[in-house]
């Protein structure tokens, strides 16, 4: 079971793009470092197959100073909701570093967001740093609560489903 799935990324929820932006300028100037996951645009009541963006995970323990953002990986959850990674560049430049793209190989989406931290301060790049169109969505987003809101038998579904 590969962590990261391959559907197609349809674009970002207005929301979660609203939650990175905030948490790079609150973390400024260090750099500021979150996973993106997805959920089927069906989901989210959108009638195009694919995947949108709409959660940030904050690993917790990630160590930053102005010029990096670590996680250690065995703080990184399995998670099939997985879609790629977000952190800023205090600097404001962005472009992915080499660091950055040594770190781009899982994943299908990664962003970078540079001060000032406003909507035309980021970037979206495919694994291999390429720049992407990433669209923003105006999406409804599920209930936070939900997140952890699951059985076993939508386990089994969601496993049955691959």
């Amino acid at each position: 079971m590969p962590l990261f799935r391959s559907n197609e990324i349809l674009g970002i929820a207005g929301e979660a793009l609203v939650f990175a932006l905030e948490s790079s300028r609150d973390s400024h100037p260090n750099e500021y470092m979150g996973f993106l996951r997805g959920e089927p645009a069906s989901k989210l009541g959108l009638d195009r197959k694919g995947i949108v963006i709409t959660d940030i995970l904050v690993i917790p323990g990630t160590e930053s100073n102005s010029v990096s953002a670590t996680v250690k990986t065995s703080t990184v959850p399995n998670d099939r909701n997985a879609v790629g990674s977000v952190h800023s560049h205090p600097n404001g430049v962005l472009r992915p570093s080499d660091a950055d793209l040594a770190t781009f190989g899982q994943g299908d989406v990664h962003i970078i967001i540079g001060a000032p931290y406003d909507r035309d301060s980021w970037k979206a790049f495919d694994r291999e740093g390429k720049p992407r169109v990433l669209d923003v969505l105006d999406v409804e987003l599920p209930d936070a609560e939900s997140f952890f809101d699951f059985t076993q038998a939508d386990i089994d579904e969601e496993l049955r489903e691959q």
